[in-house]
């Protein structure tokens, strides 16, 4: 079970795992293992947050171990507000 909500995210955005890896400047291998709550460098949390539009202030919204998925879902419409 993931400990992140990188998958909810970058769905919630219409953003395919190959989008974001180019985005991103990772491997679509490294976006799945990610995904799946694998453990990644900060240098790889930071490139996911700023290709997702994210500050990397906002990494605890998306990355904390255990992160709720409301926390994702207030993230995910804050951002929608913001962009209209």
């Amino acid at each position: 079970m993931p400990n992140n909500n990188v998958q909810r995210f970058r769905e919630s955005l219409m953003m395919s795992k190959a989008e974001l890896a180019r985005k991103a400047g990772l491997s679509t291998l490294t976006i799945d293992r990610v995904e799946a709550g694998r453990p990644c460098r900060l240098d790889t949390k930071r490139k996911i947050l700023l290709a997702l539009g994210l500050r990397v202030s906002e990494k605890d919204q998306l990355f904390a171990a255990g992160a709720p998925e409301s926390r994702a879902e207030s993230l995910i419409v804050e951002r929608r507000i913001h962009s209209s």
